[in-house]
Formats: C-alpha cells, structure tokens, sequence
C-alpha cells in the first residue's frame, strides 16, 4: 500500500499560513500599522497627507482613526487594529492614537517573548495579570471635581487643552477649550452632539471662529420675503413644492391643443394653490422644505408673509426638527395632529461672504452652533475633526466626571504597579507581566522621540521621579524636561484612558491566539 500524498482540502488559490508564518504574518502587520500613525502622537506629532486616487482631493490629518479608516489595507491584523481605532472614536472620541500604539507595543514585547519559546497562552495569561493590575492602578489615581463647579469647569478646560494640544489649533487652544466646554455646558449633561452644529466658512483665521447660541442653516431665504421673523411657528416638511411636472414614471400626455396645455397648466397651479392653503392652515410664519419650491408657491407664501426656505438638506432639516420641537411633515391635511417648530427670532446673518439664517431662542435651549473660519478647506476640515474630538470627550466627562494626569504620568504610573506586580508572580508570566510593563513606558518614550528630546534620558528620569513617590510627574513637553502635571494643568479623561488600555490589551491577545490563517479562494467572474 503507498503512502498517500498531500491532500488538498481546500478550493483552488485558497491559502493557508500555519504557526510560526501566520503568527509573523499577524504581528507584522499590526506593528506595521501601529508604527504608521506613531509620529501622529502627542503635542509635537506630525500630520499626515492622505490622497484620494479616484478624486486627488489631499486630506492633512493627524487623526489616528481618519488616517486609518482611509487605507485600504489586506493584513487581517491589521484591520483589528484599524477596527479598534474605530471603536474608540466611537466610543470616547480621542485617543484613537494612543489605543493603537499601545497594542502595537503589546504585540512587539509578546513577538520576543515568543520568539524565547514562550507559549502565547502564557503571555496571555501573564498580559490579563498586567492589565487588571494597571487598571486598578489607573482607577486609584482618579480625581473627580464634579461636586464642586468651578474646579470641575477648571477640570474640563484641561482636558479640552490637552486634547486639542496635539491637534491643529493647537496654538489657539486656550480660545477653542472655552468655546468647547461652553458649548458642552450648554447640554447640560447630554452626550447628544447634534444639539452642536459646525459650520465651516473659509476665510478669515482661527480664532475668528466662535459659539453662537441657537442654530444656524446654511441656507438663503426666498425672494421678496421677510428677512426677519419674530416669534416663528415653523412647519418643516419633506413635499414636493414644484409644478410642472406629472409624478408618474414614464407618463406621458398627448394634448390635441395649446389650450389644451393651458387647461393642464392651471388645473396643476390650482392644485399647488390648494396644498399652499392646506399649509397656511396650520397658522405659521415659516415653512422649511428639504426639496425645491417652484416661483408660484415661492410667491403665494410671500403674499401671505410666511418665509419659505427651500432645499434644506437632510442633515439641516433633521437638525432643525430636534433643535425647535417640531416634526418632519409630508401631508397637510391634519393641522391639529402636527407639532410646529417654535423660536423667538428668525433672521438673515451674514458669514464671510454667504448669507445664512439664523434661529434664536430655540425650544431645545442646549442647542448651539460653532462658526469655524479658517484660511483653506483643509484646515476647516482638520479644525473640524479636532474640535469634535474635544467635545466628545468633554460631553463623555461631564457624564463620568473623574480625571487622571496626561503627559505619560498615567502610563508611569500604570507601568509601576504592574512591575510590582510581576515581582510577586511566580513562573514564565512574570515575564510576560514585565513585558506589558515595557509596553506602556514605551508611550512616554514616543511623546517625547516625536517632539525631538532624548527620550532615553527623560524617561528614565520620570521612572525614578515615579519610583521615589513622586506620583503627579510626567513630561513637560513645552521645556523637554520632568514636571507636575497638576500644576501644568495637564488632564485627561478617566474613561478615554480605561478604554485605551482595555481595548489595547483585548485586541493585543485577540491577535496572539491567531496560529492559522486561512484566505478563501478569490470568486471567480463569468466569462461568457
């Protein structure tokens, strides 16, 4: 009998990488990912230019979590990583970096370890040692201001400079950090960032931007209409306003005469003239339509001195419903079954060179508007994600007030209790214990390689300020030196960093487990 050869399971072109080359195969490529969005880290990080190839349209970012939802990638590992950057702006809405880094980080110790002939399991064990102890760690070092106002508003503005210090407006920080936890404040505790709405209008600089209570809409009011509106009742709907043409796919109409057209034309103006009616009923001053409205219905709401405003975008008009009280309606037969829209003043503003309308006084008193200006479409577009981040993890801290220090203090910190940890661990995860450790001091060691310092020499240095009791040190990246991170004001939200580490170290053994990696066979095209 002869020994049977190989046997082919799986379907032509599928691949298959075993052990040692699909563990390689994982950790390359989340190192490799980790290490793309590195130099973004921190006050001194670099940006990024992305260029889409189908529009040429360059996108300038640092956002770790723009950066990499736009590059297709084929690496499995890889797309853990992105997937986790992904969830934490979700979730918290920075630190999307940093989550990334880290488990890059885990991944390069634990690729060591088992190179030593360490099995994963154990450096999992040893990493889930680690985290829970760095957690715990993380979690008694908590400070939570919310009973007392002032030191609570003083609290968010530090996280609001600490965010947006690595941002673009980084140099204007101390303006956007007011304006954003102002317009945080504003909700009064609602996580709901539609009640903010940014428009971005070029020209002029940054610190032209500022918050406008109310909302605005981007949008121009009808011809020969009143431009201001006192105590507005607003019906906003979704119908078609225009005339001159029938509704019914692929009709036709064959007249045998002018008079014919002309009879069609009229009876359409008297039905438009009808639903106009219908709407006067419902006894408001403003009519806000998300499609176009024809010149004749345009005028007959003239005459009556209501304000129509046409083609209010989708994003606009679902705005506009929640921020006055009212409902998207799209047939006007039951006045009394439909909620209008109420606000104190209705007017015409002017933005650079646009004309825009504004609502004031509107129902939903949380409702603001941010006006960024800024020199070219780029910078309003990083300006915007920059300022969304903070107002994120402002909105997330005023829901789950307690604080911890920035500047790597937390990652100090955290990387001590977990190499004091590894000092009581008995066996081969005490290794990987210490490993996880390493991790996390390599995150002060980056903040400070992207702003130029000697890292060796400062990180050493806060290692032993931590080491002695001095638990509030961290790097002071304006003067490359070792400072207090209180007296600097240096601040980051509690949940931002607990979801950097559980997310980190979660998607760090995800990726360990992986020992075989199957790609299917690609689909074939019929040819005929």
């Amino acid at each position: 009998m002869s020994a049977l050869g190989p046997v082919q399971i799986f379907q032509d072109n599928a691949t298959e990488e075993r052990a040692e080359n699909a563990r390689l195969s994982a950790f390359v490529g989340a190192i490799a990912v980790a290490d793309l969005v590195k130099s973004t880290l921190g006050p001194k990080g670099m940006d990024k230019i992305l260029q889409s190839m189908s529009t040429g349209v360059p996108t300038v970012t640092n956002d770790g979590a723009t950066i990499l939802k736009s590059i297709a990638l084929d690496n499995a590992a890889a797309k853990v990583l992105v997937n986790i950057s992904k969830v934490q702006d979700d979730e918290v809405g920075d630190g999307t970096t940093s989550v990334c880094v880290l488990a890059g980080e885990l991944l390069r110790e634990a690729e060591r370890l088992i190179n030593q002939k360490i099995h994963p399991q154990t450096v999992i064990e040893g990493f889930r040692i680690a985290s829970h102890a760095a957690y715990e760690a993380l979690e008694k070092a908590t400070v939570d201001n919310s009973a007392d106002s002032e030191a609570f508003y003083k609290d968010l503005l530090n996280i609001a400079r600490t965010t947006l210090s690595s941002k673009v407006l980084s140099q204007d920080k101390e303006y956007f950090s007011k304006l954003a936890v102002d317009a945080v404040l504003r909700m009064k505790g609602s996580t709901n960032l539609d009640n903010i709405q940014i428009i971005k209008k070029s020209g002029g600089k940054l610190v032209d931007s500022y918050l406008d209570e109310g909302f605005i809409l981007d949008k121009k009011i009808g011809v020969n209409q009143p431009t201001r509106i006192e105590n507005a009742k607003i019906l906003i709907a979704n119908t078609p306003m225009d005339t001159d043409k029938i509704k019914i796919f692929g009709a036709r109409v064959r007249v045998d005469s002018t008079g014919k057209l002309a009879e069609l034309e009229r009876a359409e103006r008297e039905k438009m003239k009808e639903k106009v009616e219908k709407i006067k009923a419902h006894g408001i001053n403003c009519f806000v339509n998300r499609q176009l409205i024809y010149n004749w219905p345009e005028q007959l709401f003239a005459d009556a001195g209501i304000v129509s405003i046409e083609h209010a975008d989708f994003d606009g008009i679902e705005r506009l419903a929640l921020v006055t009280g009212g409902e998207i309606a799209s047939t006007f037969d039951h006045p009394e079954l439909v909620t209008l829209g109420e606000c104190d003043l209705i007017e015409e503003v002017i933005i650079g060179e646009d004309k825009l309308i504004k609502f004031s006084g509107v129902k939903a008193g949380e409702a603001c508007t941010i006006v960024l200006r800024g020199a070219t479409g780029q910078l309003l577009d990083e300006s915007e994600r920059s300022l969304h981040d903070a107002l994120c993890v402002l909105s997330q801290t005023v829901k789950e007030p307690r604080t911890v220090l920035g500047g790597g203090c937390s990652e100090m910190l955290m990387s001590k209790a977990v190499d004091d940890v590894a000092r009581s661990t008995s066996g081969k995860k005490s290794i990987a214990v210490e490993a996880f450790a390493r991790a996390l001091r390599q995150l002060p060691t980056i903040l400070a390689d992207n702003a130029g310092y000697d890292s060796s020499d400062l990180v050493a240095q806060l290692r032993a300020a931590h080491n002695s009791g001095d638990s509030f040190a961290g790097l002071n990246m304006a003067e490359g030196t070792i400072g207090d991170m209180r007296e600097l004001g240096i601040t980051e939200s509690f949940k931002l960093k607990k979801q950097v580490l559980l997310s980190a170290s979660e998607a760090a053994e995800m990726i360990l487990r992986v020992d075989d990696i199957i790609r299917c066979a690609p689909r074939q095209r019929n040819r005929e």
